[in-house]
């Protein structure tokens, strides 16, 4: 079972390491070709949001998009010196299902091998950018395990425009291929409302909601003897970050409640216990067991 202390079970702490004009809202006005004409405020959010983790004592998963690994190879540096885990957020921040396999698999290997340069280590997790690994794209799942990653969490259990698997398992699911192979599905963490599920653990979605109803989601996660798993931005703790007119809605989800985050955060650490995404898939117990058949298809085949 999953490692414990005696008041608080463990939960995974992720962040997505983007900077504020890397997000899919922002394509149509910054284009990936105008993306080194921003002005970078990524150096000084993940600062702050370092400062606050060491205020904590607490270590978190970092899914470094690696373009700016490439330009920032410090930043890394220090995000891992302080004691954090490295995975992998891709390259170039593609939705998966519209890179196809040959660019899925040349973005992932030019994302690992950067971040391998950078701290010596092995990389064993990737977040697929705005969780979107669907069953339309399940054929990434064999090009991860073809790359040697060992955890993934791209599967949102939930419905939304752009991505989601809404009946995949709400909990650490282990995934396997005809040959043996397998990887561990570390999804965002969500709850269950007359059947249907809502995602509540990061992003506009913990900004939007109330802190009570975040916490009481978490805790009935842990009741139910599973980890939590959330995630974050830097630019969440830079509310001064420039404002893109893009539609309201992509607009209200993208900058409601910047300035309450760090707040939220401070007591979210407060409140429960956090380890790296590594160690949470080392040591978790599946209760799920899925097959990627050769046509891609996933199926759930075992409650454990």
């Amino acid at each position: 079972m999953l490692q414990q202390t005696a008041t608080k079970p463990a939960n995974a702490l992720s962040f997505d390491l983007e900077d504020w004009y890397q997000v899919l809202y922002f394509e149509g006005q910054i284009s990936r070709d105008e993306w080194h004409k921003q002005e970078t405020r990524l150096g000084a959010s993940t600062d702050k949001l370092l400062d606050i983790l060491d205020e904590h004592r607490t270590r978190a998963t970092f899914f470094v998009l690696a373009w700016n690994a490439e330009r920032m190879p410090h930043l890394v540096e220090e995000i891992h010196s302080r004691g954090h885990e490295i995975a992998s957020h891709g390259f170039a921040h593609q939705l998966i299902y519209r890179q196809g396999p040959e660019v899925f698999a040349e973005d992932l290997s030019r994302s690992l091998r950067i971040l391998r340069d950078i701290t010596g280590q092995p990389v064993k997790g990737y977040r697929a950018p705005s969780f979107s690994i669907t069953r339309e794209s399940a054929w990434a799942f064999s090009i991860l395990m073809d790359h040697g990653v060992e955890y993934d969490s791209s599967v949102l259990p939930a419905r939304r425009p752009y991505c989601g698997i809404p009946d995949a398992p709400r909990g650490p699911w282990l995934l396997c291929r005809d040959d043996g192979r397998c990887l561990i599905e570390l999804p965002p963490s969500t709850f269950s409302i007359l059947g249907r599920n809502f995602p509540f653990s990061g992003g506009g979605y913990f900004r939007l909601l109330p802190y009570r109803v975040v916490q009481w989601a978490l805790r009935l996660i842990n009741r139910a003897g599973l980890p939590g798993v959330v995630y974050f931005h830097p630019w969440e703790l830079d509310p001064g970050h420039p404002v893109i007119q893009i539609r309201w809605s992509h607009r209200f989800q993208h900058y409601v409640n910047l300035r309450h985050t760090e707040r939220k955060l401070n007591r979210l650490l407060t409140d429960f216990q956090f380890l790296p995404m590594a160690e949470i898939h080392a040591s978790v117990q599946v209760r799920q067991v899925a097959k990627i058949s050769s046509t891609n298809n996933i199926q759930i085949t075992t409650d454990m």
